[in-house]
């Protein structure tokens, strides 16, 4: 039976009052988030070179669609491991070794001269999105419980790196196209990779140097096979398909919106990167008050509020542009056939909707990970780097499973259909826990819609 109260925290394990930060956590705090917004950045850069690369070498939608899926791909098979060797190693050591190995794939993206090529070094260089599994165990073991859920929202902060190649990407493209520098670095497309190289060194010797020397190892000396144990609980693996939805589904759109908006809406690249940072920026920055409100009300609590929002807006999304064609009998005078309830969504309310959308990926992906150092506390590493795996791999099997519907059914909107029935599943999944829980632990109140010594009150 599950002993958790129902805002995931156990019984009489209330978080102290009394904890106080140690020296240090603050410049591991800044240092990893910098460092993760940097390396989510390069992760995602294909989001918006993508459409230059693809007129370069003439590739079809599918095609530029499995190159931004690779890098996704490469950037979530290894944060189980990361997450481990952040617990056992440290996470100065392993963030250090990621920003060098980073910024070495990312030079190499300048220098590409097929499609083939292009495909190996964009899944190389999505390496870098296994840094957040590794960021996430680093700062729980620098920050007490009842900071945690803030601590880890201002790092997952981090995310908004993906809105830094919106932001940059379309100028750097247009305005150094044609040019050379230092007679080896190509304009264009090619010095966004080489730019983003030589910051994440940068960041490297940063985060070395200023960090503190004795770093906090929660799993240094313990069993693998221990900190592997949890993984055969279910609670994991439905955090994991929640982590999809907030999160996956959250890589997927910030690499597909660009694309989406340019041949949907017609507008230019510089704008629909824009567009796309509206969703990005919430998604991100709105991560710290996601934890805190988790902190706060509790993370289920939260989770219901982000799957509610996140239906109504995919239900809206998803609906095709057109009308209902009727055709009437010849028996009638007007017969033939008519165009009724035409419908159709601009510009403004898409972008609105999409912006609302990503407020709710935002505060939900805090309250995801809120859940776990409250169940797992000492297992952070491994259980976060298997929520953070699975969810990353949603956002790789997303931006085809997106070209592919649509391709299928020619309606670009199935994309939030796909969305739709993603966060459906999650709502009911949870609901159906939380209820089963409820008749576990109260089972004298499974047949009242009320307490019942409320119910007998009058007024």
């Amino acid at each position: 039976m599950d002993t958790r109260l129902l805002d995931g925290r156990p019984p009489g394990d209330a978080p102290s009052t009394h904890e106080t930060v140690p020296p240090g956590a603050r410049r591991v705090l800044a240092l990893s988030t910098i460092a993760f917004t940097l390396m989510f950045a390069a992760w995602l850069m294909f989001g918006v070179l993508g459409l230059p690369i693809r007129d370069e070498f003439g590739l079809s939608d599918v095609q530029l669609s499995w190159l931004s899926a690779v890098a996704i791909l490469n950037g979530s098979l290894w944060r189980l491991p990361a997450g481990i060797a952040a617990d056992r190693l440290g996470g100065r050591i392993v963030f250090t070794v990621m920003l060098v190995t980073t910024a070495a794939f990312c030079y190499l993206v300048s220098l590409a001269g097929s499609y083939a090529v292009l495909l190996v070094l964009a899944f190389l260089v999505g390496f870098a999105g296994n840094a957040f599994t590794a960021g996430v165990a680093w700062n729980s073991a620098w920050f007490p419980r009842q900071h945690q859920g803030f601590a880890l929202g201002v790092f997952g902060a981090g995310n908004v790196g993906a809105s830094v190649t919106k932001f940059i990407g379309p100028v750097l493209v247009t305005s150094t196209a044609g040019a050379t520098y230092f007679g080896v670095v190509e304009g264009g497309w090619r010095l966004v990779p080489v730019i983003y190289a030589v910051l994440l060194l940068v960041a490297a010797v940063a985060l070395w140097t200023l960090t503190p020397r004795q770093d906090r190892k929660p799993g240094a000396g313990r069993p693998l096979r221990e900190q592997l144990l949890p993984l055969r609980q279910v609670r994991v693996w439905r955090f994991s398909l929640y982590y999809v939805a907030v999160f996956g589904a959250y890589v997927a759109l910030a690499a597909w919106l660009p694309k989406y908006y340019v041949d949907n809406f017609g507008v230019s690249l510089s704008t629909a990167a824009l567009l796309t940072a509206s969703f990005i920026f919430p998604a991100s920055l709105l991560r710290p008050v996601g934890g805190w409100f988790s902190d706060k009300l509790g993370a289920r609590r939260v989770m219901y509020w982000t799957f509610a929002t996140m239906l109504v807006c995919t239900f809206i999304l998803m609906m095709p542009d057109g009308y209902v064609v009727v055709e009437v009998s010849e028996s009638f005078d007007a017969s033939g056939t008519n165009d009724v309830l035409p419908y159709s969504i601009g510009l403004v309310p898409f972008a609105l909707l999409v912006f609302v959308l990503g407020c709710s990926m935002g505060v939900g992906k805090a309250a995801v990970y809120k859940h776990i150092p409250e169940y797992f506390p000492t297992e952070v590493g491994s259980v976060g780097g298997l929520v953070g795996m699975l969810g990353g791999l949603g956002g790789f099997f997303l931006p085809p499973l997106f070209a592919y519907t649509t391709s299928w059914t020619g309606l670009p909107s199935a994309t939030f259909f796909v969305l739709f029935v993603l966060t459906l599943v999650c709502a009911v999944w949870m609901h159906l826990t939380v209820v089963q829980m409820l008749h576990q632990q109260s089972p004298e109140l499974a047949d009242h819609f009320e307490h019942p010594t409320l119910a007998g009150e009058t007024r």
